[in-house]
């Protein structure tokens, strides 16, 4: 098989939302699409991919860097053993030639779409839906039949006040979410823990209830909110700090006996490893939350799971960052701890198959092969649109 065609796009996700540090009013994501002269039930095998929200599209790379050295590369050379299908291995390999060790930045973005729409196309020639395909070849062989998801929210919003958080948490429960998160960080810490004390009001147990900062926090700051939300044991406090500050990850750890969350912003294996060694973090309690896609894809996450087994952690301390159908695969085949969602932002991007509704926090992988975006009536009508 080949690579036939391959087309990008830039679409638009802005909003009038806003975490502790940045606005999304000028937000997009890069869509992918990959062509192959593959065919399985009649059917020509089209990978689709595109970056999470929180990271700009990235046009530039693709266009100039990644997707010239896929298109010029041997089709042999991308292939596997059996020469039937793609491999992702050989694939990032080629994507990653003539690059400098280091200076992970939007690189890593650009390789991961590529990397999504990859593992998509090598799913669907198996015929297999992803999460079962890499049970087989990564797990024990069986994927979790279920994934434990939360809801993603609890923004700053131009005139949102508790009132206007407390009906979008009441919403998440209503469509079937057991745990949120909402944002801190933006206002000062009295009126933030007003919002955690109204969400709480909603969702119930604080176990139901994590916060995110979004990386705003100096040490100090950290400290305050640190001990500011310990009398609440929230489910988690996340990215208090800058995500390469490993000493006041360490620090916060030392002084704050909750749970902590974060690494959505690290984007390579090394930057996992240094995490792990100096950040403090705790594996009986602590949340590892890295985005297969904007770090490397897949290939890039197997090996920062690596430097997790080599420390005694369980992949169940993995609850991905990101809200997509591509993690909940991996996080199903891979058995993690669950998977962010995003309900009410960032559509036709977030969320999971049209089939498969959140139930009592989880939700299920549908019986496609692939990641299963064909199971996505409005992504693939954005997909079609522009691709």
């Amino acid at each position: 098989m080949k690579i036939t065609d391959i087309k990008e796009a830039r679409v638009s996700i802005a909003s009038d939302i806003a975490n502790a540090y940045i606005s999304f009013a000028k937000m997009d994501v890069s869509i992918l699409a990959i062509y192959t002269d593959a065919k399985v039930d009649g059917r020509q095998v089209v990978g689709y991919g595109f970056n999470s929200n929180g990271r700009y599209a990235q046009s530039g790379l693709l266009r100039e860097r990644f997707l010239p050295r896929l298109q010029e590369a041997d089709p042999a050379s991308l292939l596997d053993d059996s020469g039937r299908n793609l491999d992702p291995f050989r694939v990032w390999d080629t994507l990653m030639a003539n690059e400098k060790p280091g200076g992970h930045g939007e690189r890593s973005v650009a390789v991961g779409i590529i990397d999504m729409a990859i593992w998509d196309i090598v799913a669907k020639v198996e015929n297999k839906p992803l999460a079962q395909l890499l049970a087989e070849r990564f797990g024990d062989g069986e994927p979790d039949a279920r994934v434990a998801v939360y809801a993603a929210g609890g923004y700053y919003h131009p005139g949102k006040e508790i009132q206007g958080l407390q009906e979008e948490m009441r919403d998440y429960l209503e469509m079937g979410y057991v745990a949120t998160k909402m944002k801190i960080g933006g206002v000062p810490l009295e009126e933030d823990l007003a919002r955690v004390e109204a969400a709480l009001e909603v969702v119930g147990d604080a176990s139901r209830l994590a916060v995110d900062a979004n990386g705003r926090f100096d040490l100090q700051d950290t400290l305050d909110f640190a001990s500011g939300l310990a009398p609440y044991g929230l489910r988690w406090y996340e990215e208090a700090g800058d995500p390469l500050d490993y000493a006041l990850q360490r620090q916060l750890c030392e002084h704050y006996a909750g749970p902590t969350a974060t690494g959505e912003n690290l984007f390579s294996h090394q930057d996992v490893r240094n995490l792990l060694r100096h950040g403090g973090m705790r594996a009986d309690r602590d949340i590892l939350q890295m985005d297969p896609v904007l770090s490397y894809g897949l290939v890039e996450y197997l090996r920062m799971l690596d430097e997790l087994h080599i420390r005694g952690w369980s992949t169940r301390q993995c609850i991905p960052h990101g809200g997509h159908q591509f993690a909940l695969n991996i996080a199903a085949g891979l058995k993690l701890g669950g998977n962010e969602s995003y309900p009410r932002v960032f559509a036709p991007f977030g969320g999971f198959a049209d089939s498969t509704p959140v139930e009592d926090g989880y939700v299920a992988i549908p019986a496609m092969p692939g990641v299963g975006f064909e199971d996505k009536a409005e992504l693939m009508k954005v997909f079609n649109a522009h691709l």
